[in-house]
């Protein structure tokens, strides 16, 4: 179902390349089978939701991931191997050298990209129900429909280097760069450093929300004076009320989210 058609034409291009290399492979489109030990490697087509579904379902593999862009974001795809095509990113994942990247679990559930929590958790949750086109201009339009009419929530932070209170715009911890398509949210995030970074967003004007958008965006935001970065093992968020947030762009909702490091957990080719 992934990018409305995407993953499986780019399935049956894979297919046919695989058949006419002879090498021996099996699709599963809908059901998968309870391990992959039989196999040399897992090779997923899809965004990052097909990806979180992917590593919950399955949070112990050791089997090397290959994941190719079939979504409609594919913000970690891009974190991976950047800007190559199926064809060349087809040689990686045959004859490339699997390698070890962090991952995150938040409130009992794995995360790959990143947790937002705050402004961007809301806009995840309204792409749900209005969502008509897909990928950065989905997330770019609903971010503009709701970033003068967000209200902040009051909240406690707290990790192994800092507490802080007061009024949140969004909070991200990121293992990945890239969020909506093309956000450079974490624009230092590195997948092996055994680090979550964490951008905190404090209390903002709506019109200068506005104006620091294409800041944001692109990734030049870190040094702006509402705004707060750091590294962390572990970190916690509490609030006196339900927090909107997603999990690689998966929509949740909770007054608390604990979000800690898993150290080199998934192998990946890339």
């Amino acid at each position: 179902m992934a990018g409305k058609g995407k993953a499986v034409a780019v399935v049956e291009h894979l297919v046919e390349k695989l058949r006419g290399l002879g090498i021996s492979f099996v699709v599963f489109r809908d059901e998968s089978p309870e391990d992959f030990e039989a196999f040399s490697s897992v090779w997923l087509v899809g965004g990052d939701g097909t990806l979180n579904y992917f590593i919950n379902k399955y949070p112990s593999i050791s089997v090397p991931i290959a994941l190719f862009k079939g979504g409609t974001g594919n913000d970690f795809a891009w974190k991976l191997y950047g800007e190559r095509t199926v064809d060349e990113y087809f040689d990686v994942a045959l004859n490339g050298a699997p390698k070890k990247v962090d991952a995150g679990i938040c409130n009992g559930r794995y995360f790959i990209n990143g947790v937002g929590i705050g402004f961007d958790g809301d806009v995840v949750q309204s792409m749900g129900t209005e969502k008509i086109l897909s990928g950065h201009l989905a997330y770019l339009l609903v971010v503009l429909k709701k970033i003068l009419l967000y209200r902040e929530k009051k909240v406690h932070v707290e990790s192994e280097k800092m507490i802080w209170k007061g009024k949140l715009f969004m909070l991200t911890v990121a293992n990945g760069s890239r969020y909506g398509g093309g956000f450079l949210v974490a624009p230092h995030a590195i997948i092996n450093d055994g680090k979550l970074d964490v951008v905190l967003i404090k209390r903002i004007s709506p019109m200068l929300r506005f104006f620091y958008l294409p800041a944001v965006e692109k990734g030049r935001h870190l040094s702006l004076r509402f705004v707060e970065i750091q590294t962390s093992k572990k970190i916690t968020v509490t609030a006196q009320e339900n927090l909107s947030a997603h999990l690689d762009g998966e929509f949740m909702k909770s007054p608390q989210f604990i979000i800690e490091i898993k150290e080199k957990w998934f192998s990946f080719l890339y």
